[in-house]
């Protein structure tokens, strides 16, 4: 090689060297002090946007969970309430069936309706129970309902039974007569608006069937004269036996549960204001005896459709994923005194003030528990599917981040390995151009 002064091309070549071997370590630095593999675009294009979208998704992830966990916090308060309410519900329907039995005064039941009263209001507390300022279950959040009426429905007298088969024609589910004779006197009782209406008839006399129990009655309240039975309230299966129930506030039609066909009372008026909140219906024979045979076939009227007041789509939504519309959407009815039956618009309550105003109220408390049981059987589902899906997105979250680790995480081990051969090289290029620098002092030999 040429001896030269004006460019020491060995130098130049050490430098270039030196630079590449100072970049290197600087990268192998950077990797090391970071613990990333990828510290920008520059480093791996594709690698750092396909990272940084999963990087998206995991936040994401975690905020879908915690969402879940929100949501789950509140059904937890809604659920306290529910439970708070049927607390008290089971506490009512030993006090109704106390104030039933003669052994108690009238001044006695006047005691247990302070009681009674005291629950109700307390009742209506529970249900004004909020969240971060939301109330829950005073039916705020109710989904869309379309306007109800109470349905009462019978499953215990014979499939082929109608309201206008004869009482003393009756059956039970088996086939079974129910031995009602001509001459027996049927009581009937009902509760609206929390006043309690009753009614008697001989039968054979003045009614025969169910139909003209409604047609020719008029209910009483103490001393007050109601309105006719079929102005409140009328059988849907009358002259015809059906399975067929109604259709629900979500527009879906109800039927029995065995497909059998069965007779359903149904209020005349619909929404919470014309609801029957309870019906009771009794056969004694003519020396004053109850037929109980008779009344567990024929007074066994549980509400399969619940009276509710249109309402537009309230339902709250939990978002608990990651991408529009992944949600789980919740509504809530209203647990309230007034639509649990108990209470009626102008603040009256249900009354036990005699012994027949009690024996009616133990199917109305029976309905309430029902209402209260429905809704908090709803509530403990949406509470188990929250946590089966915040157990998944935990799930999700770690997976996409253990992917997102395998393209971003450097190796230390690996990244210190690289760290030590680029230090050495650096160092080694630093003495060589050490050395190349002075190969050009030796010209200086050549001139003197």
């Amino acid at each position: 090689m040429a001896m030269v002064v004006k460019n020491n091309m060995s130098a130049i070549s050490t430098l270039n060297t030196l630079n590449k071997n100072s970049s290197a370590l600087a990268k192998s630095l950077e990797k090391v002090s970071s613990g990333m593999k990828i510290n920008g675009a520059a480093d791996d294009a594709s690698g750092y946007a396909i990272s940084e979208r999963m990087r998206v998704q995991i936040r994401g992830l975690d905020q879908a969970n915690a969402n879940t966990q929100n949501g789950n916090a509140m059904m937890k308060v809604a659920e306290g309430a529910v439970s708070s309410t049927v607390d008290i519900l089971k506490t009512l329907k030993e006090k109704v069936i106390n104030a039933a039995n003669d052994t108690n005064t009238d001044a006695d039941r006047q005691t247990i309706q302070k009681e009674l009263d005291q629950s109700i209001d307390q009742i209506d507390d529970n249900a004004n129970i909020t969240y971060n300022g939301k109330y829950l279950v005073d039916g705020s959040h109710n989904n869309k309902v379309t306007q109800t009426s109470t349905h009462l429905t019978n499953e215990s007298l014979g499939k082929n039974q109608t309201s206008n088969t004869n009482f003393t024609e009756l059956t039970n589910r088996t086939g079974d007569k129910l031995n009602i004779q001509t001459g027996d006197t049927v009581t009937v009782s009902y509760v609206k608006n929390g006043k309690t209406y009753s009614t008697s008839a001989v039968i054979g006399v003045k009614v025969n069937n169910l139909d003209e129990v409604l047609s020719k009655l008029t209910g009483q309240n103490g001393g007050e004269k109601g309105d006719k039975l079929s102005d409140v309230m009328e059988f849907t299966s009358s002259g015809t036996a059906t399975y067929k129930i109604g259709t629900d506030a979500s527009g879906q039609a109800v039927y029995t549960a065995d497909k059998g066909c069965a007779i359903t009372l149904r209020a005349k008026t619909g929404g919470v204001e014309g609801q029957i909140a309870g019906f009771t219906i009794s056969i004694s024979n003519k020396n004053g005896a109850i037929n109980k045979s008779a009344n567990a076939a024929l007074d066994n009227f549980s509400e399969t459709i619940r009276a509710e007041n249109t309402s537009a789509d309230n339902a709250m939504v939990f978002q608990v994923g990651t991408k529009a519309n992944q949600a789980i959407k919740v509504g809530l009815t209203d647990m309230r005194s007034t639509a649990l039956g108990l209470k009626g618009f102008d603040g009256q309550t249900l009354s036990v003030s005699t012994q027949v105003k009690a024996n009616a109220a133990i199917n109305v408390l029976d309905n309430a528990i029902q209402k209260a049981l429905d809704q908090q059987t709803t509530i403990g589902s949406v509470e188990s599917r929250l946590s089966y899906t915040s157990s998944n997105l935990t799930t999700a979250s770690e997976n996409v981040q253990s992917s997102e680790s395998t393209i971003r995480d450097a190796d230390m081990a690996k990244e210190m390995t690289n760290y030590t051969k680029n230090n050495v090289l650096l160092q080694a290029a630093q003495s060589m151009l050490a050395q190349a620098n002075q190969s050009s002092s030796s010209v200086l030999s050549l001139l003197q």
